[in-house]
């Protein structure tokens, strides 16, 4: 008589083990779930016009957040991101009439990653804390701003600017469609070329990549390169938006964008992160503000209530993550 096999049972903790290591997963399961509940609590979340809203503004803070990944990986942090969309925005204005549209707008890209570069060198081979380096550089930044602009607005952009933010692609935002595709690329390198797996031993085990003969010192100073290149790139698509810049532009993005990596399943401590989890991050960081005011919520009260859902967010991520790999 012969016995029928039965197949063996799935891993009791296989889901969670699932979730444990992929933070993409968790990350899309609670943007779906912030956009549910939001969804519910107000019916105007759910119409064309908002959710296209909701894109538009989710390009600035995520070209900043994707600079700012690449910087925490490596166990680094840039406080003068948001600084730095507000002084290259100032360049960008400032250089249209002399320099053209192209011209300016190379001028901008320019100034955000000889900006950002000097961040990096000073942290990597002055072996300064990148906290005290970066408060620096926003400080400076900051200043610059309002000198180079003489405290005021520029409202003289060139209306071609604006067809970043105004076009479209078989009806999504042009801006959008170009973040996906920069994301793409970011993804790309971090998960299958060579300086992206640098970063991550980088962040990982310092001490271990320069034995393995790893070019620490480049791949560091390019990472804050990047930040402050995707800083001046936000700047651009900032003012195509509103087709003004002011030396105020940026403030609040330096948190903002660390709050996203964060939420998107990175560790401060540097050598763990996704880039589709920052985007993520992003999203639920728009949805939620987006649907607080749809719902009405004082402005004044939007800071803490953000706030709050960050810290719980983190937590949870966190929670779950430790609970998994047990």
């Amino acid at each position: 008589m012969t016995e029928e096999i039965v197949p063996a049972a799935p891993p009791r903790h296989g889901v969670l083990k699932l979730f444990a290591t992929q933070i993409e997963l968790r990350m899309l399961l609670l943007t779906l779930a912030v956009m549910l509940v939001l969804a519910i609590s107000s019916p105007y979340f759910r119409t064309l016009n908002n959710l296209l809203n909701a894109m538009d503004q989710s390009v600035v803070v995520g070209l900043v957040a994707l600079g700012q990944t690449l910087v925490i990986l490596i166990g680094g942090i840039d406080l003068a991101v948001g600084s730095l969309v507000g002084v290259t925005g100032i360049v960008l204005g400032l250089c249209f009439p002399s320099l053209g549209l192209y011209g300016a707008v190379a001028a901008c890209l320019v100034t955000g990653a000889v900006a950002g570069t000097i961040s990096g060198a000073i942290t990597t081979f002055g072996r300064v804390a990148p906290f005290v380096v970066t408060l620096g550089m926003m400080s400076i930044g900051r200043s610059l701003a309002y000198v180079l602009s003489g405290a005021t607005s520029i409202s003289a952009i060139p209306p071609a600017l604006g067809d970043l933010s105004s076009l479209t692609i078989f009806g999504v935002p042009l801006n959008f469609t170009l973040l996906i595709i920069v994301y793409l690329l970011a993804w790309w390198f971090l998960s299958r070329a060579k300086g992206g797996r640098t970063l991550y031993a980088i962040g990982s085990n310092n001490a271990a990549a320069r034995v393995a003969g790893l070019s620490i010192s480049i791949w560091s100073v390019l990472a804050y390169t990047i930040s402050g290149l995707m800083a001046a790139v936000s700047a651009i698509f900032l003012t195509s938006r509103v087709l003004s810049i002011d030396p105020l532009a940026g403030t609040g993005l330096e948190l903002d964008s660390i709050a996203a990596v964060v939420i998107g399943g990175a560790s401060l401590f540097g050598g763990r992160g996704s880039i589709i989890g920052t985007l993520f991050g992003v999203f639920i960081m728009v949805f939620i503000r987006n649907g607080l005011n749809l719902l009405g919520v004082s402005p004044y009260w939007q800071g803490t209530a953000i706030g709050s859902i960050i810290i719980a967010a983190v937590l949870l991520e966190r929670i779950v993550s430790s609970r998994a790999r047990r």
